[in-house]
């Protein structure tokens, strides 16, 4: 018996795109309401990695920087406490490292210099953490129970949603532990120092990985599929995202940043489209590889995937690839900055533009230098505001263009007809974007940050791990004969030359003064 379409007022609780609006919502309000969720963490840093760390703090002569001028200020109680620090470094002890970093830190906020309070503030902080950073507090009881917490809250809102569409929700019990237990398996990899610090390599990777392992060399059973929901996980977490993409930020991320991504994404974009069209790719498969060269990479892929309403193989194609390039970028674009002598902040504008996560970008800019890192962090955050922006107007246009294809007296589609093919996750992620921007206290804003990415992180993790689990290489080598992957090469290629010509105008001072970035 087929399943009936739902009508009316019965889609707002019967189509995955507004259940996804709901689920993302169900969590903001929750938070907002006061709900304290303590999110596991995942951060762990062996004691061979933690003596090379304390090594580079060492050689960077921080520590001996603020002992001098602590003492030349006669703050006498931080001087003390720095100097403890160091004879703890010393001595490579590291809980009475950690401990001493911590006096510093709780020191540093009585401190009248603003200067020597915020570097004093941040040394201890960074040094405790990374002292704390211990694997078995990972897989210590409560942290696990943390994990298990958000499991089963994920797993119930997952049941709900299904059910009220339709579907058999029992069937994703037995297979959604598996999915999330991927998730966790992949935060817990990318969580290590070397691995994330050093190469950049983020959790979304390794649940693609691992994913596309099971999937290739294993095969997914099917008592499995069922939990493979990947546009409801994705549309889930990019509503949450919304409330993390701030109208306020985006200004204070500078207008040479805002400038270089408007342009880079907007030429690229186009660039990328039209090699795609001319290389016989479908429209639909070319504004997906469009948006994840242009913009950044996988979370463009998907959302703005997820606004036209893309099949999910072509989404999967496209980030693989993204992912497959970022290595090789991530260590050869540091490699030919240094070599030809390029500034640090030149360089790091041309690694922000380029690279298409924001961990690939700390990894390669702190491979040249702390002014590298910081400017492709806001090169990278200018683009990632663009997501929405993008996804909403590519929802319109192509609503519009569906309405036009479906109507075959060609006439101008109704206001109705135009709404009800929107991508509802789309208007979702603008309005959290709007309430949290102007109606929300910004102190509620900053103390809820952190929950909602961590939660939204989750969603993002069960996503990637659901694209792995779906896609077979063998259907992406045979998806329209390599064209698609052409097309990616080629507007990588163009976007790599475009960007260092931008980067280079906009923040090398030929167009504007060289940005006081430090």
């Amino acid at each position: 018996m087929a399943k009936k379409e739902p009508k009316g007022i019965s889609l707002l609780w019967k189509t995955e795109d507004w259940l996804a609006v709901w689920v993302g919502f169900l969590v903001i309000v929750f938070i907002l309401a006061g709900l304290t969720v303590k999110t596991p963490k995942f951060k762990w840093t062996t004691d061979g990695e933690f003596s090379s760390y304390i090594a580079k703090v060492k050689e960077s002569g921080a520590v001996d920087k603020l002992a001098g001028k602590a003492a030349e200020l006669k703050e006498k109680a931080l001087a003390a406490d720095i100097t403890a620090l160091k004879t703890a470094m010393d001595a490579m002890d590291r809980k009475a490292i950690g401990d001493a970093a911590k006096k510093v830190e709780e020191t540093a906020k009585a401190v009248k210099d603003e200067d020597v309070k915020k570097k004093a503030g941040k040394l201890g902080k960074d040094v405790k953490a990374e002292a704390g950073n211990l694997l078995p507090k990972v897989f210590g009881g409560e942290n696990i129970m943390f994990a298990i917490y958000i499991g089963l809250a994920y797993l119930i809102l997952s049941i709900l949603a299904l059910a009220l569409m339709g579907e058999k929700a029992g069937k994703i019990i037995a297979g959604f532990p598996v999915v999330f237990i991927i998730a966790w398996v992949s935060q817990l990899i990318a969580g290590n120092y070397t691995v994330l610090n050093t190469y950049g390599l983020e959790f979304v990777l390794w649940c693609l990985f691992i994913g596309l392992f099971v999937s290739n060399v294993i095969g997914t059973p099917k008592w499995l599929k069922p939990a493979v929901r990947t546009e409801f996980y994705i549309k889930s977490g990019l509503v949450i995202l919304g409330a993390n993409i701030l109208f306020g930020e985006i200004m204070q991320i500078g207008y040479y940043g805002i400038g270089q991504a408007v342009l880079v994404v907007g030429v690229i974009w186009y660039l990328t489209f039209w090699v795609a069209r001319k290389l016989k790719v479908d429209e639909e498969f070319a504004v997906v590889l469009s948006s994840a060269v242009s913009i950044c990479g996988v979370s463009a892929a998907i959302a703005t995937g997820g606004a036209i309403k893309a099949d999910p193989k072509k989404i999967s194609y496209a980030t693989s690839i993204v992912l497959i390039c970022a290595i090789p970028m991530m260590v050869l674009q540091p490699i030919i900055a240094k070599w030809v002598g390029m500034s640090d902040i030149v360089a790091g504008a041309w690694l922000g533009g380029t690279l298409d996560t924001s961990g690939s970008v700390v990894a390669a800019g702190a491979l040249i230098s702390e002014a590298a890192m910081k400017t492709g962090v806001i090169v990278k955050m200018s683009q990632n505001v663009l997501i929405g922006v993008a996804a909403f107007i590519l929802a319109v246009v192509w609503t519009l263009r569906a309405c036009k294809i479906g109507n075959t007296k060609k006439e101008t589609p109704s206001a109705m007809e135009i709404w009800h093919r929107f991508p509802k996750f789309v208007l979702g992620f603008m309005i959290a974007s709007v309430v949290f921007s102007f109606l929300v206290d910004p102190k509620t804003v900053d103390a809820t940050k952190g929950m909602l990415g961590s939660l939204r992180t989750w969603w993002f993790a069960l996503a990637f791990t659901s694209i792995g689990l779906e896609t077979k290489f063998g259907d992406l080598a045979k998806m329209e004969g390599g064209r698609p992957a052409g097309a990616f090469l080629i507007g990588q290629g163009f976007n790599i030359i475009w960007t260092l010509l931008l980067a280079y105008l906009i923040f090398g001072g030929v167009i504007f003064e060289v940005p006081a970035i430090k």
